[in-house]
Parts: C-alpha cells; structure tokens; sequence
C-alpha cells in the first residue's frame, strides 16, 4: 500500500467512496482518521498531517503515531506533499520541488522509535531515490534542493532566512523533520513533493512572511498540485523493489516493527 500525507491546505485526496480507519498507536492517535482510497491502481491511505481541519501546528504534529499508523495499516512507500518557502528567487511561488537533502533546526520534537537500544540508522540519504525518480520525471517539477527545517510555528526572521540561504538552503519548512527519520526507521520508502507558497523573509526584502499570503497561494495550486501527486503514484511500480530504505541488516531490534 502506498501513502499520502498531506501538509498545509492538503486536507483531502479522494473523492466520497474512500473508507476511514481510525487506528491507535502505542505513541497515542493520528492526525485524523486515515482515508484510504484508489489512484491508479494502487491502494492509497490519505493522512493529512495537520488535521482535517489544521488543528496541529508543526511543532505538535504527532509525528511518531501517524507513521506508526500508516506502517500498521500496510504503508510501505510515502508521498509527502508539503508547503514550503524559497530561499531563492530562482524558485518563486508556485515551483513544485522535490528536495534531496535536508536540515534540521527543530528542537524538543520526539524524532525516534528507540527510546531504549543501541540502534544507529542509516539517513546520509534521507529521501528514497526510487520514489523521487518517479516524481522528478513528471512535467514542471525541480529536481534537488536542500530544505532546512525549523522549529515554527514562527517564521524565519530576515536574519535567519539570509542566513540560511547563505549556507546553500533553498528551501525552509516546518514538517518535514522528524517525518522523514521516523518513516526510515520503520522502513517505509519516503520522498517530500514541496510546493513552494512563498518566498522567504530575506528574499523578499518587501515584506516578510504573512500566514495569510501562504494558505492563499497554496490554494491557488491545490488542485494542480493533487494532479500531479495522482500522476507520481500512477508511476510508481506495483511491487517495492528499493533497498535503500532498509537499513537494519544485520542488526537486532529492540522491538518489532508493526
């Protein structure tokens, strides 16, 4: 099974036939109810990451129940469409990119399934390469950036954002750490789709970044930006066939993965 989870303005991916699953975790309840649906042939489970309704900020996100979730409901593969800002004029409002690296400035977020054992996981990589080639061979999408990640729910002052950018950074988000290492560590093949809504507060020296000014440009390219999640999973191939995502060869667990 395949699955989506949907940032910021991404609340729903199917049409009214999609069943909802409520499912429990030992890290407490997703999001939402998981919708599962679908596209292409492959059986999708939906999860919007900040609520049906955008009831978590990116800091209470429960990042450890939806993975764990998803990867109980049989989820092996995540597409994961977010928001983003630029912190270049080369990638302005409306860019969808699908990033190849990233950084993480968050702080005090829980960003691990082994509270006890002495595991170390493999994350030089940290985005599946088989499920980004599938998406960076569709029409119009940037292939590679590096997306630091803060802490939110604040934006970047114009100092951070300048300072990020001078570090080679060209694109900042609040979500996209810890999902990423939690779908690694549970073995789930993982690639963010990242719609840029805005440029960032040191790029834009005009003004800075209005929350306002983000959920309306996200709006603008919702429904082209589905379109473009539905062709990338009408791409990818029935049977899972990466390895790169499955980094415990060789090593014993301290619990089994759901």
């Amino acid at each position: 099974m395949l699955g989506v989870v949907g940032g910021s303005g991404f609340y729903s991916f199917f049409g009214d036939d999609a069943r909802r699953v409520q499912c429990d975790t030992p890290y407490g309840k997703p999001s939402a109810e998981i919708m599962i649906g679908t596209v292409g042939g492959h059986e999708v489970a939906f999860l919007p990451r900040h609520g049906e309704r955008h009831e978590y900020s990116a800091h209470t996100v429960p990042y450890r129940a939806n993975m764990w979730a998803l990867r109980t409901l049989g989820v092996r593969r995540i597409l994961a469409p977010c928001a983003v800002g630029s912190l270049t004029p080369e990638l302005p409002p409306g860019s969808v990119v699908v990033p190849d690296q990233l950084v993480d400035r968050t702080r005090g977020r829980a960003d691990t399934y082994f509270d006890d054992g002495g595991v170390h996981v493999e994350f030089a990589d940290p985005y599946c390469p088989t499920l980004r080639s599938v998406v960076t061979g569709l029409p119009d999408v940037v292939d590679g950036a590096t997306m630091v990640v803060i802490q939110g729910p604040r934006f970047s002052t114009r100092a951070e954002s300048q300072w990020f950018a001078s570090a080679g950074f060209r694109l900042i988000n609040m979500t996209g750490y810890p999902e990423a290492v939690l779908a690694r560590e549970l073995e789930m093949c993982y690639a963010a789709i990242a719609l840029v809504t805005d440029l960032d507060a040191g790029v834009d020296v005009g003004s800075g970044v209005k929350v306002v000014d983000v959920f309306a440009e996200f709006e603008k390219n919702i429904e082209p930006f589905k379109k473009l999640v539905h062709r990338g999973i009408e791409q990818v191939d029935e049977e899972r066939s990466c390895t790169h995502c499955l980094p415990y060869e060789g090593v014993e667990l301290p619990f089994e993965l759901p």
